[in-house]
């Protein structure tokens, strides 16, 4: 196998960006030895998205949210990966 590049150190983050566009990760890193890893307490990125819903269901989400005192739209998203989660088994 042939041996790895050593990824050179970085003064600047934009020259470590340049320095990804112009190599290919796989001549500085053996991705067969990788291992899948979960940052589970990393804030994700959202996007805005536009979600049209029947108004007696808004009505629903936001009294079920009322009762477990968080907002509606977190617990719109709560909902969503439950069911994502059950859905691909990660439950």
């Amino acid at each position: 196998m042939k041996a790895k590049n050593k990824i050179p150190e970085f003064l600047t983050e934009e020259d470590e960006q340049k320095f990804w566009q112009e190599n290919d990760t796989a001549d500085f890193i053996d991705w067969k030895q990788g291992k899948k890893v979960r940052f589970t307490n990393l804030m994700p990125s959202t996007k805005t998205i536009s979600l049209r819903l029947p108004e007696s269901l808004l009505d629903d989400i936001k009294i079920l949210a009322h009762k477990n005192d968080i907002p509606y739209q977190s617990l719109i998203k709560i909902f969503i990966k439950d069911r994502i989660d059950n859905e691909l088994g990660h439950i």
